[in-house]
């Protein structure tokens, strides 16, 4: 009998493994919808507290729905003095891996973390969403040498994080540039990290190492590292002058131009659009409009790449922003993970309420039918 033929869907392109009520993308016309909103009149409209609402509860929330769960979530800000000792003792490590070291830690401490019921890993969830910030917050300032500075309840959740970081509280119009920044970035389909964290989730494991897994996935310069490529291709280049020399060499050695092209979307990625209005009007507000003109000829000189579905994805300035921000390189990818941390829990609460265990085959290529040679047989 003939073996059946395999088709391979190499790195599962094209392959559709659930439904999902989360978000959609639609990457040919450059989409974005989370739970039946276009991702737009969220970043415009909505605050990212208000954004988190909906994708856990599955709607938008009414003032009194609000301002409980806000509350809920700044109660619950400050995180334990051991795992600050843990931050301590890992100060030097590269801020994603304190970050997932720590949010293990978090489950030692958690009385509810073995129960994977939905109301227990959604107050688990609002738990390590609340935390998240605070964690990145004070490893940034540990390692520089630095007091952690303690949560302050009377700020948002996008303005106490940038307090937590740079020490100084933000005015409004910083502080909503954050909280769009977070909004954009909360959820984005079938994402590497939170395929990965379904992944998790679907062996009935908790939901701290669910979200540990889409952190350690988060990290790799394919998915949430491309923001802190995009700034240091542009210290690189230095001065607009340089943008097309800097550009066509990378061209020629054919190295990837960071901040163009995307795994789904064959146009502008939707969200690029409200962090490049953001950077502008921040590097105006700085007096530092250099890095804003050198990512704009950039993006100039990649235009006609459009045509080829190359297009500028929100990476490429969402790194301008942080660092107009004064907000070190290293830590970009931190703040995406803080974005996406309740991305993560509303993905396994959709896993957790109708799971399967995903479980995907690989093609065997390899030899068959060796037979064994004892070691002191072997030459």
């Amino acid at each position: 009998m003939a073996e059946k033929e395999i088709e391979l869907k190499r790195g599962l392109r094209d392959v559709y493994f659930e439904s999902t009520e989360s978000s959609l993308v639609i990457g040919d016309v450059g989409r974005l919808i989370y739970r039946g909103y276009e991702i737009h009149d969220l970043a415009e409209h909505a605050s990212f507290e208000e954004v988190m609402y909906l994708m856990l509860v599955k709607r938008l929330p009414t003032r009194t729905e609000l301002d409980e769960f806000d509350g809920t979530l700044r109660s619950n800000r400050a995180v334990p003095q051991e795992v600050l000792e843990i931050i301590e003792r890992v100060k030097d490590a590269h801020p994603m891996d304190a970050l997932r070291t720590a949010i293990s830690a978090l489950a030692a401490s958690d009385p509810e973390v073995d129960d994977i019921s939905h109301e227990a890993t959604l107050r688990k969830g609002l738990r390590i969403t609340a935390q998240t910030p605070t964690i990145v917050a004070a490893h940034h300032r540990i390692r520089s040498g630095n007091a952690a500075i303690s949560p302050d309840t009377s700020l948002s959740h996008a303005a106490n994080f940038l307090y937590m970081l740079l020490g100084e509280r933000p005015d409004e119009e910083t502080a909503r540039l954050m909280d769009k920044d977070l909004i954009v970035h909360l959820d984005h389909g079938s994402n590497a990290s939170s395929f990965a964290a379904r992944v998790t989730a679907s062996t009935l494991a908790d939901v701290h190492g669910a979200v540990v897994t889409g952190i350690g996935t988060l990290k790799g310069p394919l998915h949430g590292g491309a923001a802190e490529g995009v700034m240091k291709m542009a210290l690189e280049i230095g001065e607009v002058d340089n943008v097309d020399a800097y550009l066509a060499g990378k061209h020629e050695r054919r190295e990837r131009i960071m901040g163009f092209g995307h795994a789904v979307y064959r146009a502008e990625d939707p969200r690029a659009r409200h962090l490049r209005e953001g950077s502008r009007r921040l590097a105006e507000k700085m007096g530092d409009p250099k890095w804003f003109q050198i990512l704009s000829r950039v993006e100039e000189y990649m235009r006609p790449y459009a045509e080829r579905g190359i297009c500028v994805n929100v990476d490429f300035w969402a790194g301008s922003v942080y660092y107009l921000l004064g907000i070190p390189e290293d830590l970009f990818i931190s703040i995406f993970a803080v974005a996406r941390v309740p991305g993560y829990v509303a993905q396994v609460l959709e896993q957790q309420d109708k799971n399967m265990l995903i479980r995907p085959q690989m093609r065997y290529d390899g030899p068959i039918d060796l037979e064994f040679v004892p070691i002191d047989q072997r030459g």
